[in-house]
């Protein structure tokens, strides 16, 4: 007998519809084809015990069981209940016709349980786009499934479950999730009023913050920049519905969702030690898995000591950068991951870690420019925002006068990225400053005779490069927006320039 039951791989975010055909006739071999990896070729020892520990019947039969399409490799433990599930249907355990209607996945313990698999939103999604009249999954996906609206997603907890589903008289009820409802990275004890002082570092992060922009930190040690960092989730706007559903995809593929969690509400703060590997940072394996730049989708990517990273891992973040997509390449295969992330670095000035000063400093200027050297021009091109974080005054410290808030400053925040959801709701792919094109910077960046003529001598002097121009306006395009203005002005082209610290020639000897 011949049945056919289906499954999913997944490929980056994406499913791929994996059909998975039981034959039984006579004899008692097993096969298993279909480019399986040991893992799922393993399945064959689960399976058994788990249907014989259920009480159910092992049919001493000859089973072949084909995985097609047969070119794309099946790997891990996550199709053992799709398998077992045909066998039990070929078998007669199953009687209902309708086991074909439905993605069945699930990894098998040997007491029949069913326990949780990676990728369980993708995988519900594609079943919606193909037809499917469900999807039966394990308890600990089954609520991260069911965001997908337009499909009914099923918790099984075991065999015995698995054949009642089919057969059984008691109707299983669907797996339901709350109301999306927005939540702000408001966490209580990382808020921008513990800073003391840094009120132009708290200004550009506050910038950074409304138009998406990459930040770099610059200045010795304990100033608080990482203390500043930390602070910037906080006022980030919260997770619109398809933002949120395609950062849980990514880190469903990634098995980092807890299994309770429906859907990740908060955007991400991923922050990895500078021993890093590029593969570590952009995502790879025989089958590639997301790094920590696609993990940190939608949210931040903070790389502390910039310049302690190997040269080579940090050359990797600048197609990320400008894409917004990494691309990993395989013999076999080629997977995109979404990486549109905020990059927020951190460094010191100089290898003793104070500010260069000629005939003071313990380094000298060659000593100083090969340390900046580690970070090529092509990536600074790519930070939008360059800020010196100097020393806090005494007085300062010690005041007992609160800063600035979080929660005010995430008010103007959000405020200036919904004007900037309005401007560009017509628009593909774009929703802040950040990431307009230069087509589009031309439309949206419009700028006045004065603006023009400062930004004009700023170029020829201090010598900004064609990427930093255009980060210049994106910029000032993100103040004009906080300070509820519709055309860029002469102010705000000023304070952008301001912000490109390290493009300087000058700098190492401020």
């Amino acid at each position: 007998m011949l049945v056919k039951t289906y499954g999913s791989a997944v490929y980056g975010i994406e499913a791929i519809p994996i059909t998975i055909e039981v034959n039984m006739v006579k004899g008692t071999k097993y096969f298993l084809v279909g480019l399986p990896d040991n893992a799922v070729k393993e399945s064959q020892q689960r399976i058994e015990a788990a249907i014989r520990n259920c009480d159910l019947k092992m049919p001493v039969r000859k089973i072949t069981v084909n995985m097609a399409p047969a070119d794309i490799r099946k790997e891990g433990s996550s199709y053992d209940l799709s398998i077992a599930a045909g066998i039990l249907a070929a078998s007669g355990q199953i009687v209902s016709d309708d086991v074909s209607d439905y993605v069945i996945m699930g990894e098998l313990s040997l007491d029949g349980s069913v326990k949780p698999i990676k990728g369980a939103l993708p995988i519900a999604i594609k079943a919606k786009e193909i037809g499917f009249k469900g999807v039966l999954l394990p308890p600990g996906n089954a609520e991260e499934a069911s965001v997908v609206e337009g499909i009914d997603v099923y918790a099984i907890h075991n065999l015995i479950e698995l054949i009642e589903f089919f057969d059984g008289p008691t109707k299983f009820e669907a797996a339901k999730t709350p109301p999306f409802k927005q939540e702000s990275n408001d966490v209580s004890d990382l808020d921008f009023s513990d800073v003391k002082g840094q009120d132009g570092v708290k200004r550009a992060m506050e910038i950074a913050a409304a138009g998406g922009h990459n930040i770099i930190l610059i200045g010795p040690p304990g100033v608080g920049k990482t203390m500043l960092a930390k602070r910037l989730a906080g006022i980030l706007p919260p997770l619109t519905m398809d933002e949120s559903l395609e950062t849980t995809k990514i880190h469903s593929v990634a098995g980092l969702l807890s299994a309770n969690l429906s859907l990740v509400k908060q955007r991400p703060y991923r922050s990895p030690h500078h021993s890093t590997s590029g593969a570590a940072l952009v995502g790879g394996g025989s089958v590639p898995k997301p790094g920590e730049i696609s993990l940190a989708h939608n949210g931040i990517l903070f790389l502390d000591e910039l310049p302690e990273f190997k040269r080579e891992v940090l050359e990797v973040l600048r197609q990320p950068l400008e894409d917004r997509l990494v691309t990993i390449s395989r013999a076999r295969m080629t997977v995109d991951y979404p990486a549109s992330f905020m990059l927020v670095a951190s460094m010191n000035p100089s290898p003793s870690g104070d500010f260069y000063e000629p005939g003071k400093s313990n380094d000298s200027e060659h000593a100083v420019r090969r340390y900046l050297n580690r970070i090529s021009g092509p990536l600074m091109d790519r930070i939008d925002i360059h800020i010196e974080v100097n020393p806090v005054p005494y007085a300062e410290l010690s005041s007992k006068k609160k800063g600035e808030g979080s929660k005010s400053i995430r008010k103007r925040v959000v405020a200036a990225r919904n004007i900037q959801t309005e401007r560009y709701k017509d628009v593909f792919g774009v929703h802040s400053n950040a990431q307009l094109t230069p087509k589009l910077q031309e439309k949206y960046c419009q700028i006045d005779a004065n603006g023009e003529m400062i930004l004009k001598t700023a170029v020829e002097k201090l010598g900004f490069s064609a990427r930093s121009y255009a980060r210049i306006l994106k910029v000032a395009r993100t103040i004009a927006d906080l300070d509820g203005k519709s055309n860029i002005e002469a102010g705000h082209i000023a304070e952008a320039i301001q912000y490109r610290s390290l493009d300087r020639d000058v700098w190492n000897a401020n």
